[in-house]
């Protein structure tokens, strides 16, 4: 029988690779907040939440605790809010920091530790795409009972032996987890992902969410994403089609590039490294009058040779990546 993760305990004392990483952290928070301060105002009157101003609500801006996998709760929570992030993204699937068979006892513990160490969390990530897996309702359950009502599905893909008959399965699918998540009194959105799966061209996330409930579902859009399947104009049609029912967002960016094979490939990179047209994205947000969580992602390495430089290295990263989100989406 395969070996289970092992559960994340919430941290009284905070580990040395916390202590660590949040201590980076705290010293670069100064200097990014003082730039911040100082940049001119290019969008007028605008409320901020975070780091980000938009011409409406403000959006908070959390981190993905994938990408600090190794931190026990308390200590996410220590290190997200040194960092200067508005709370967390927690994962909440196989191998992240709750696990499904232990949802009902951990989330509630994981919630608490988070906010005991002056954070919050945003919004769930989950991997659920079955309804009869007895971990949806556990889930739903749970996250409303700690007050975090939004969640990110997990994914469906294509085979491209019928792909109308794939999407149409995956839907079938996802509306009854959606008709589960209204029934629980939380939000339950479908993540657009490149590649070969159901949701890379935007459009068939929106089919799979017509006439379902608003309160219950909608588009977590990730822009890195919608621009490696349509660069051009493709990622702009696709955000304004997904304008009513957005709900959460992914940030991040990428590049591509001709491996010595011949081939491309995308390669993950900084915030406004790469191919996001940021300040264009800045606009359809304020035309939407987004005011959900967006969630950074650090897909690109950030380096370390050690796990404790690895987290502070990740940190840094994540502080220097959500100041330019800042500043380009203004």
């Amino acid at each position: 029988m395969p070996r289970q993760p092992r559960p994340r305990q919430a941290s009284h004392q905070p580990s040395r690779r916390a202590f660590l990483g949040a201590a980076m952290a705290s010293s670069l928070v100064p200097s990014v907040l003082a730039d911040e301060a100082s940049a001119p105002s290019t969008t007028g009157p605008a409320q901020v939440v975070g780091t980000v101003a938009l011409a409406g609500p403000g959006s908070p801006v959390v981190m993905f605790s994938k990408h600090l996998a190794e931190l026990g709760w308390g200590d996410l929570g220590t290190a997200v809010r040194t960092a200067g992030f508005d709370g967390v993204d927690l994962t909440v699937r196989p191998g992240g920091h709750v696990l499904p068979a232990r949802v009902t006892d951990d989330l509630p513990r994981a919630v608490a530790a988070i906010r005991d160490a002056g954070s919050t969390v945003a919004m769930l990530t989950t991997g659920l795409t079955r309804p009869g897996d007895p971990a949806v309702r556990a889930t739903f359950e749970a996250a409303r009972a700690v007050g975090v009502p939004r969640l990110k599905a997990g994914y469906y893909r294509y085979a491209f032996a019928d792909a109308r008959r794939e999407l149409a399965e995956a839907t079938t699918a996802f509306h009854a987890l959606v008709r589960l998540a209204g029934e629980a009194g939380v939000m339950f959105a479908y993540h657009n992902h490149s590649g070969d799966y159901v949701g890379a061209p935007v459009w068939d996330a929106l089919q799979m969410i017509e006439g379902q409930p608003s309160q219950a579902t909608g588009i977590y859009f990730d822009i890195r994403h919608a621009t490696v399947e349509g660069g051009l104009g493709g990622w702009r049609a696709a955000v304004q089609m997904a304008a009513p029912h957005l709900r959460m967002l992914a940030i991040k960016d990428f590049y591509w590039e001709k491996g010595a094979n011949g081939r491309w490939r995308v390669v993950d990179c900084p915030v406004g490294d790469g191919m996001v047209d940021w300040k264009a994205f800045g606009a359809e947000l304020r035309a939407a009058r987004f005011s959900g969580p967006m969630s950074l992602h650090i897909e690109y390495e950030p380096g370390g040779r050690t796990p404790v430089e690895k987290t502070e290295r990740m940190l840094a990263a994540a502080v220097r990546d959500r100041t330019r989100l800042a500043a380009l989406l203004a």
